[in-house]
Order: structure tokens, then C-alpha cells, then sequence
């Protein structure tokens, strides 16, 4: 299948960068279709450890790594990551970006904080890094795209319209200082030189190297339910997450993307607020997130850490059309001696095989649990499964069962190698 989508089938910070890194050794074009840099990709290869925020995962691979349209781009914070990872020995001519990508301006950074503090504790849990406001500017309209800096005198223009508005919002509803059109204006007109020789057309680029039979790998920045139409919304982020947007984000057809691989973490864990069904606040809880390093790559937040819930998966699985899942992290379960599978919800009286929309509810709810027997061997750096002990092989095959998807890839440490490969993504 010359087209594969890896998405995070949880809520984020399942291990989608070292699967894309893996992955991407077989790949010709890496792309990116949504978000920005509030998420980051951790990458071990080489001995070395690289952590990237806007850049596509390919580009540890030398890749051609684009980022789409469907994605939102802080210039400063790209130029700034390219210019590190070249410094470290990587190609970054290898970087394309669509010139319909919209940019983070400052003033969406500086609503961004504003807007979490004037919410206070009913906020959603923003990065604080202006991904929301991008968004919603390029859906007002009002947006700015990387092609826009490339032109001064359109970009000035642009600049002026959105500061008219976004200086009002600034001063009279959150007390904070407005921006000075020339200032902005500069030191964004200083960056068209340097970004100029990574814009492209994403769509003709990704299209035409489909069309020559070249492996293209997609990859989302969040998660299935992040995602703002399916996840669990208002605690989501602002763009569409799901393996359908591979396509809209990078400028193809909906035939275009294949082969979908969900990326599920051994457990569940995630950033931020909302609702969390199987969160865990007690020592098996904290374990999980000390073992698993359960730190943002982007903020250093905490995350928080709950036994893996089945339901949430088997709706991503149907949200995706999932084909195959990697599971990651399998090693961090390793001494425990029971562990939990959610199967479903009970709320009251009734019965949910899924997670109900109602935030009242989500609330509201108790998971059902089903109680497998734990191991005590490690499962770290297991490269086949017969290095594996019978009750992982037993947990690993449940979870399979329950979701309704079979695996692909097992992983068992952030090496590179340290991977299973049951089913090759490219192939089938």
C-alpha cells in the first residue's frame, strides 16, 4: 500500500513518533496534516535523542518531510528547530512546506494566555501556544498563510486588518498590551528570506509522488479524541485529528490514503483537562507515570495515567478505519501483579459500550473492568514474540479481541529496533 496514516488512537503521547520514525525507514515522503507545534515527536536513533515540535518525524530519516495545509505553522518555532537539528548533522533541505499552512501570529499567543487565565478553573488546558486562535482566524478568515510573508507588501496589509480587531480584543476584554503594526511587521517580513526556500505545494508534491508509486506516510501532531468534531469536546484540540483529515490536510483526494495504523499506548494516559474514565490517583497510577516517563515533550506537563480503556479504543478503531495498531509501552506494566482492561461504563442503571457525548455523563461515569493476571519478566527491548511472557502474549491478544483490530507493530522501549513487526503497514 503505497499510502499509510499513523494516528494516535487515544488521547496523545502513544509513541507516534518513534512508529513514524520506524516506519519512515521504508517511507519516500513523510507528511504532517494537522496541528502545530503544541505537540511534540520524541525520537531515539543513533544513540541520540531528538525532540521535535513542527517538523515532520521524517526528517530524522532524511525524508522529504512536508508539512500540509491542514496544519498551522509558527515560523520562529520551525526556523529555530530546523536550525538545531542541522546543527546536529540532519538535512533539513529535505523540509517542504505548503505555502496554504496558516502561520501563529503573536497575537493568538497572547489571547491564548489570556483567554485560559480569564477562565480560570473551568479552563480547557491549552498549550498557551496560540493553536487555537490560528485556527479560528483561518476560519473567520482572517488568517495569515506562509505564502503571505513572502510578499511584504500583502503581508503589512494582512497584519493591519487582523490588528484593527485583534488589539480591541487584547486591551478591552483581557487588560493586556496591544501590538505595534510596525514591530510585527518587521520581524516577520525578517523571517521571508529564511523561510522562503521551504515553501511548496504540498498537494501537486504528496499527488504526484503517489501517482510515481512512492510510500507516503501521514502523520497527525494529536489524537483521536482530540479531535474537534469526534473527541471529547470542549477538552480537544483545534483541528480534526482523525485518519480522514490524512487527505484534506495534505491537499489529496479521499481515495488517497491506505493502510491505517492506530497508535495505542499499553495503558492510557493524557494531558490537560476533561474527562479520563480509568485515571488512576493512587501509587499503581503514579508507578505507571514514573516507568513510562510520562512527561509533555512540549510543556514537561504531567500526564496523567489510567488503566487501558478498551471502549475509548474500539471507537477510535470505527472514527479511523484502523487496519492494524502498534502498541506501545508494553514494558512499563511489567511487575505488576493484576491488571485491568476497561470494557465498557455504567452510569446508574445503564450500560455504555462507548463513551457517552454528554459532559454530565462523562463525568458522571464508572468503568467496567476485567481483571487479567500480570507478569513479572521484562518485556523491555523484546524484538519477537517468543521473548515475550505468556500472560504479556495473553494481554496483548485480549486487547486485540476488545478493540476489534489486530496489531501490527509492538514496541517495547523508544529504541528504534526494539520493535515487533507483525504486519508490515506498506505491505498489506
Amino acid at each position: 500500500m503505497p499510502a499509510t496514516v499513523v494516528v494516535g488512537a487515544q488521547w496523545g503521547d502513544e509513541g507516534k513518533g518513534k512508529i513514524v520514525d520506524l516506519l519512515a525507514q521504508e517511507a519516500d515522503v513523510v507528511c504532517r496534516y494537522q496541528g502545530g507545534p503544541n505537540a511534540g515527536h520524541t525520537i531515539v536513533a543513533g544513540g541520540e535523542t531528538f525532540k521535535i515540535r513542527q517538523t515532520p518525524s521524517g526528517v530524522i530519516s532524511g525524508k522529504t518531510s512536508v508539512i500540509g495545509a491542514g496544519c498551522v505553522v509558527d515560523p520562529q518555532v520551525l526556523l529555530d528547530e530546523l536550525a538545531e537539528l542541522e546543527s546536529r548533522g540532519i538535512d533539513v533541505s529535505v523540509v517542504v512546506v505548503s505555502g496554504n499552512a496558516h502561520l501563529i501570529m503573536p497575537w493568538h499567543v497572547a489571547i491564548d494566555q489570556a483567554s485560559e487565565r480569564r477562565l480560570g478553573h473551568l479552563q480547557i488546558g491549552t498549550t498557551r501556544r496560540g493553536i487555537g486562535p490560528a485556527y479560528a482566524d483561518k476560519a473567520s478568515r482572517l488568517g495569515i498563510r506562509v505564502q503571505d510573508v513572502l510578499d511584504p507588501k500583502i503581508l503589512r496589509q494582512k497584519i493591519e486588518v487582523a490588528l484593527a480587531e485583534k488589539n480591541l480584543w487584547l486591551e478591552r476584554i483581557y487588560e493586556a498590551e496591544p501590538f505595534v503594526l510596525e514591530e510585527v511587521w518587521e520581524q516577520y517580513a525578517g523571517l521571508a528570506e529564511r523561510l522562503a526556500p521551504y515553501v511548496g505545494d504540498v498537494s501537486l508534491l504528496v499527488d504526484r509522488a503517489l501517482r510515481d508509486g512512492k510510500e507516503v506516510l501521514f502523520e497527525g501532531a494529536q489524537a483521536t479524541l482530540l479531535d474537534l468534531d469526534h473527541g471529547t469536546y470542549p477538552f480537544v484540540t483545534s483541528s480534526n485529528t482523525v485518519a480522514g483529515q490524512a487527505a484534506a490536510g495534505s491537499g489529496l483526494g479521499p481515495k488517497g490514503p491506505g493502510y491505517v495504523l492506530g497508535i495505542v499506548k499499553a495503558y492510557t494516559t493524557r494531558v490537560g483537562e476533561g474527562p479520563f474514565p480509568t485515571e488512576l490517583t493512587d501509587e499503581v497510577g503514579r508507578r505507571l507515570g514514573e516507568r513510562g516517563h510520562e512527561f509533555g515533550t512540549v510543556t514537561g506537563r504531567a500526564r496523567r495515567c489510567g488503566w487501558f480503556d478498551a471502549a475509548l479504543v474500539r471507537q477510535s478503531v470505527a472514527l479511523n478505519g484502523i487496519s492494524g495498531i502498534a502498541l506501545t509501552k508494553l514494558d512499563v506494566l511489567d511487575g505488576l501483579a493484576t491488571l485491568k482492561i476497561c470494557t465498557g461504563y455504567r452510569l446508574g442503571d445503564q450500560a455504555f459500550a462507548y463513551l457517552p457525548a454528554g459532559l454530565k455523563a462523562q463525568a458522571a461515569l464508572t468503568p467496567v473492568y476485567e481483571e487479567m493476571e500480570g507478569w513479572r519478566e521484562t518485556t523491555q527491548g523484546a524484538r519477537s514474540w517468543r521473548d515475550l511472557p505468556a500472560n504479556a502474549v495473553k494481554y496483548v491478544r485480549r486487547i486485540e479481541e476488545l478493540i476489534g483490530a489486530p496489531v501490527a507493530l509492538l514496541s517495547t522501549s523508544p529504541q528504534r529496533d526494539d520493535t515487533i513487526l507483525v504486519r508490515d503497514p506498506f505491505q498489506d
